[in-house]
């Protein structure tokens, strides 16, 4: 006879493909501008020193060029991308604590059990902000450089501010109540998670005062992607000077990066994507012309259907003969 499970085991899913969403997937992504840096290049160099978790805090640069063979008109958008990390595992997700990141207090040095084992350091105090989607958050960075044909550079001025969504950024998450009281004072007692290389009140922040829980990358990361493969918004092309008021100039593009995520553990690959928007959403014209296509061919099933019922079964009279 077999034996009926108990406790935990027993809300546990089933070890399948199904209940485990390791399912194949199709994820549409636009056409765009793409770079793959994990091991190309300069940044293999990078890439084979973060094997080593030891070499965690060393930091590793790289450069590479790229060229954008078609000028990209109006906003351009700066993604990073990362292919096979898995942000919707079931146990993943739930890693983390909603409370504490809306910035009540006794979640602050109390955090949720859901966080554990990144709920406390090794030394007993609490991590700020727990689980273990911000410890994974990703640390990347990069710096653009584009150079013109008469051999000019200009740095690519990103706009780093406004990359998350509204409801996250004023409402989902907020720092505790800090009066009068600097954020390290308020964060005086917890620990950076154990990936992070410093306290989340030092963050790099775009505005000199958005830090803390609404950092927007930390904003950015915390809304879980549907998908393995998937990116996230960086920055945004400021158009405010020249080169850059039209958009992206074509040309030859170099990107400094200060490598720091490790992705051999999940076989995973890193890119940064370039990519602009029209008026249906994204240039790639699969998804519109899918959409018609489909809409219409409902819309003349309907008008069929239509046409049916008024002929013959209007009057429900036809229908039985």
């Amino acid at each position: 006879m077999a034996k009926a499970k108990c406790g935990p085991l027993a809300r546990r899913p089933d070890n399948s493909a199904f209940k485990q969403q390791r399912l194949p997937a199709w994820s549409p992504m636009l056409t765009a501008n793409t770079v793959d840096y994990t091991d190309n290049g300069a940044c293999a160099i990078c890439h084979d020193m973060r094997k080593n978790a030891s070499n965690a805090a060393l930091t590793c640069p790289c450069k590479l060029r790229f060229t954008v063979d078609k000028a990209l008109k109006g906003d351009v958008f700066f993604y990073y991308s990362l292919q096979n990390f898995h942000q919707n595992l079931r146990r993943y997700m739930d890693s983390r604590d909603d409370a504490q990141m809306v910035g009540r207090k006794t979640n602050l040095k109390k955090p949720s059990s859901y966080c554990k084992p990144f709920a406390t350091d090794d030394k007993g105090l609490p991590i700020a902000p727990c689980g273990a989607v911000a410890n994974s958050i990703f640390n990347d960075s990069f710096k653009f450089q584009y150079l013109s044909s008469g051999s000019s550079e200009y740095a690519v001025p990103l706009l780093r501010k406004g990359i998350s969504w509204y409801t996250d950024k004023n409402i989902k998450y907020r720092n505790p109540q800090t009066a009068n009281l600097s954020l390290a004072a308020v964060f005086q007692g917890t620990a950076p998670p154990p990936y992070w290389h410093k306290p989340v009140y030092e963050l790099d922040t775009h505005d000199g005062v958005n830090n803390g829980f609404i950092n927007e990358d930390l904003v950015v990361w915390m809304r879980e992607a549907a998908f393995p493969n998937f990116k996230k918004l960086y920055g945004v092309l400021d158009r405010a000077n020249k080169p850059f008021q039209s958009g992206l100039p074509k040309g030859n593009y170099t990107v400094e990066i200060t490598y720091n995520f490790p992705v051999q553990y999940f076989r995973g690959r890193k890119q940064v994507v370039l990519t602009t928007l029209n008026w249906f959403g994204g240039p790639n014209q699969f998804l519109p012309i899918a959409y018609l296509i489909t809409g219409s061919l409902v819309l003349l099933a309907a008008v069929g259907l239509t046409v049916v019922w008024w002929k013959f079964g209007k009057d429900g009279k036809n229908m039985d003969e």
